[in-house]
């Protein structure tokens, strides 16, 4: 694809200019638009973009050599009223072979990430809540051809804790049994957390650096080492929120048993605090339905959007959310 290429978005030619001159190519156009022309990648976030805490993503980034992709940019740049960053290209995970996934590499970055000090670093919160309700959010409107899947949805969604369920852009969530601070109403600004231990030495996390939407998009590998992208979402929360996704797609019997054992026992040996060793669904419960009832509401709503009958992987996600009700009405 090249610059005067007509047929490409506008956003993104704009973008490709930001690059440089050249051939590009469109790598994403949904809420963000991301293209990629030679080693570098720009990427246009959405409209509604904090760009106090985006900014305080990017120090962080930069700030984290090994674990996350330093920017190419501090700067927060502007296309067509829409904030735009800049990052180095790498090399993703390959989605041909699933076999090869980095999950060892990627538990461990996750685990070296959460123990990454964070006294005086000014944070925003990590968005992984307030994902799941702009995922459920998703629903509203669509065909009654729909009707059934959204109401098994939003019936699991309302089994889900209330801080997660009124979580919000800028808004740091509590979970049970995982108190990530105290929630906020509405956006605000990066904060100062403290250590993430209590004072006294024990108990468990009070505030993490996390990266809030972790998956295997989230990682690639750059000048020869696997490192965590995509900082949107990144700053304090619940660690466990982390490792949430690959645990309802265990859950729900969309990831191999066997990877996800490697996946968790990697991060455990690697020191990961966010679960304890003998238990680790105490922590990752809530985080895993929550992100099941996203999952599920994502393909819904993309179904919905395309007027097609949902596939097998989207049937399963919504069967999974029948039983996160079931399971809750049992207790």
């Amino acid at each position: 694809m090249r610059d005067e290429d007509a047929s490409a978005p506008v956003l993104a030619r704009r973008l490709a200019r930001v690059a440089g001159e050249g051939s590009w190519t469109l790598l994403k156009n949904t809420r963000v638009t991301v293209v990629r022309a030679g080693d570098v990648v720009v990427k246009a976030h959405p409209p509604e973009t904090d760009e106090t805490a985006l900014a305080a993503r990017l120090r962080l980034a930069a700030g984290l050599p090994g674990v996350l992709l330093p920017p190419a940019s501090a700067e927060v740049g502007h296309v067509d009223g829409r904030p735009v960053t800049v990052w180095p290209a790498g090399e993703p995970v390959d989605p041909r072979d699933p076999g090869a996934a980095p999950w060892e590499p990627a538990a461990e970055l996750l685990a070296r990430l959460h123990a990454a000090p964070v006294d005086g670093l000014a944070l925003p919160p990590a968005g992984g809540p307030a994902r799941v309700v702009r995922a459920v959010a998703l629903l509203d409107g669509l065909d009654a051809a729909y009707a059934a899947p959204v109401a098994v949805i939003r019936e699991a969604f309302g089994t889900l804790p209330r801080e997660v369920r009124t979580a919000r852009e800028g808004t740091v969530a509590r979970t049970e049994r995982m108190d990530a601070g105290t929630a906020r109403e509405g956006a605000a600004p990066p904060v100062t957390v403290p250590s993430p231990r209590s004072p006294d030495g024990g108990g468990p996390p009070r505030a993490w650096l996390t990266h809030g939407d972790w998956h295997l998009g989230q990682i690639i590998r750059y000048q020869g080492e696997w490192l965590l992208i995509d900082v949107d979402d990144l700053g304090a929360g619940v660690a466990a929120w982390d490792l949430a996704r690959p645990a309802a797609w265990y859950a729900t019997g969309l990831l191999d048993p066997a990877a996800w054992e490697r996946f968790l026992g990697a991060y455990l040996a690697a020191g990961g605090s966010a679960v304890p060793t003998g238990d680790p669904w105490r922590e990752l419960d809530v985080p895993a339905r929550a992100l099941t009832v996203q999952l599920a509401a994502t393909a819904v709503a993309a179904a919905g959007t395309e007027g097609r009958p949902l596939d097998e992987v989207e049937r399963a996600l919504v069967s999974s959310c029948g039983r996160i009700t079931r399971t809750a009405a049992a207790q």
